[in-house]
Formats: structure tokens, sequence, C-alpha cells
């Protein structure tokens, strides 16, 4: 079995902590909205590759402050050495947004749905939308009301079987389809790095995935 990927989600900045699981991980997200002040000196101290993700309070993040200052942190965070950036499909100005920052990183193009799971053909029509604006990397995360959603963004890997793409549900309904998503075809599925510093309901600790995974090895 091909070794599933795991990246590891930075919500803070206790780097002890991100070093224990370094060798665990493929790769880190940088969450410039919850680390806050400082998270540059962080990202400079990785030393694997690593996603920048600047995610307002609309789409379920916690940066506040103006669009244009939100995006010009992903910018740094290219100059950085970030080598992909998530950024939201319906972030305003998409197409001067994504022809600054992709110069020098891969786009990941995201979409939350924070209540519900959406009916296959609407998520299909959403990943149609991310590949028409350019993304490199297609992600739909929705939250998990009843055990089949997880069924449903697990088929949404399935059926674009050429394409990046990372789908999951989110909430305490949708632990399988984290659990599965890189092992059905999903580019990579996020992780906290422990216990209680979770960037979203639902998510595994690093550890506890890698152990999954080696068992089924």
């Amino acid at each position: 079995m091909k070794q599933p990927r795991i990246c590891a989600v930075i919500t803070d900045k206790d780097l002890e902590a991100i070093r224990e699981v370094e060798p665990m991980v493929e790769r880190f997200e940088v969450r410039i909205d919850l680390i806050g002040d400082g998270w540059q000196e962080l990202a400079k101290q990785l030393k694997k590759p690593w996603i920048a993700c600047n995610r307002s309070a609309g789409d379920g993040g916690k940066w506040r402050r103006n669009e244009a200052r939100r995006i010009n942190e992903l910018s740094k965070a290219v100059e950085l050495g970030a080598g992909i950036v998530d950024i939201e499909l319906g972030t305003r100005n998409l197409a001067e947004a994504m022809e600054l920052l992709k110069k020098r990183a891969k786009c990941l193009l995201s979409v939350h749905e924070l209540e519900r799971t959406p009916s296959l053909d609407e998520m299909r029509e959403v990943v149609q939308r991310q590949l028409e604006a350019g993304a490199d990397i297609c992600k739909v995360v929705t939250t998990a009301q009843k055990f089949e959603d997880n069924l449903t963004v697990l088929q949404l890997i399935s059926d674009f079987p050429k394409t990046r793409v990372v789908s999951f549900a989110m909430g305490p309904l949708g632990g399988v389809s984290r659990l599965l998503c890189p092992l059905v075809g999903g580019d990579f599925i996020y992780a906290s790095i422990e216990k209680g510093r979770e960037s979203a309901s639902g998510q595994i600790t690093v550890r506890d995935l890698r152990q999954i995974y080696e068992m089924m090895a």
C-alpha cells in the first residue's frame, strides 16, 4: 500500500511539539490566522514542505482584518517558501490573487461547507469550477450530518482520478472520511499535532493516523 500522506496543521508556536511529529508527516499547514503574529519566524524553522493558509472568519477561520491584508500575508508566505497556498474559491478578486501567488507556488482552491454535505452533483460542479479557476489541487470539505456523507465526499475523489483532490467531512460523524481520504486517492489528509490542538471538528492526531496506517500496511 502506498504510504498515505499526512499534513499536520500548525495552530500555535509550539516548535517542540512540531519537531516531535515532523518525521511522521509529509508536510505542514501553517494556519496564519490561528498562529497570529510570529508565524513567519515559525515557518522559517520548518524542515518539511508547507502549505500557507489564512482562513477568514466567514470560512470558519479566525482572520478578521481586511481582505487585502489577508492576501498580502499569503504572498509573504510564498516568499518564505510555501510550496502550496490554500485560497478559497469564493475569494474576492480571486483571479488577481492567484496570478500573484501562482508565480512561485501551487494553488489549492478550497470550499468549506460548515453546515452540511451537498449532493455529489453539487460537489462535482464545485470541483469543475475550481479547475476552471486554475486550481492545482481541489479541496472540498463538508460537514457530516449522517454516516452516508462520508461515502459522498470519498466518491468525489474517485470521480476525479486525474485531479489532485482533498475531500472529507468534518464533525464527529466524518472521521471515517478523514481516515480513508488518502487511501481512496485523496492527495493527503490533515491531522492535528496533538489532541486539543485541532483546527477543525473531528480532526485526528498525527500519531493516531500514523498508527492506523501502519496497522493497515
